[in-house]
C-alpha cells in the first residue's frame, strides 16, 4: 500500500502560478512512477504529467507541456507538480497516483491515488 496526500490547491487569477505536493507514505516511494491527473466538472480524469522512479525522465500532456513541470524528491518522498501560465481551463480537482510502469496514461494503470486538492483559476 502507498498512501498518497496532495497538497497546494487553492485560487489563482489566469497567468498565475501553484505548486502542488504529493506527500507519499507507505511502500518505498522510489519504487513507483508517479503520476499526475485531473478532473473538472462533468468531465472524465485526464492525464497531466508523469516522471519515472529517479526522475529522470517526464511525459506531458500536451495542453500542459511547457507550462507544468512535475518532479520529485525521493529522499522526502514527495512529488511536486509547479504550475506556471494557469489558465481558466486549468481549474480541476489534481490527483496525484503512483504505478508501476513509467510512461502510462490511463488512469486505470495507476494503482495508488490522493484524496485530490481543488485547483480554481479565475480569468
Amino acid at each position: 500500500q502507498v498512501q498518497l496526500v496532495e497538497s497546494g490547491g487553492g485560487l489563482v487569477q489566469a497567468g498565475g502560478s501553484l505548486r502542488l505536493s504529493c506527500a507519499a507514505s507507505g511502500r518505498t516511494f522510489r519504487n513507483y512512477a508517479m503520476g499526475w491527473f485531473r478532473q473538472a466538472p462533468g468531465n472524465e480524469r485526464e492525464f497531466v504529467a508523469t516522471i519515472s522512479w529517479s526522475g529522470g525522465i517526464t511525459t506531458y500532456a500536451d495542453s500542459v507541456r511547457g507550462r507544468f513541470t512535475i518532479s520529485r524528491d525521493n529522499a522526502k518522498n514527495t512529488l511536486y507538480l509547479q504550475m506556471n501560465s494557469l489558465k481558466p481551463e486549468d481549474t480541476a480537482v489534481y490527483y496525484c497516483a503512483a504505478t508501476s510502469t513509467y510512461g502510462v496514461v490511463l488512469s486505470t494503470q495507476y494503482n495508488y491515488w490522493g484524496q485530490g486538492t481543488q485547483v480554481t483559476v479565475s480569468s
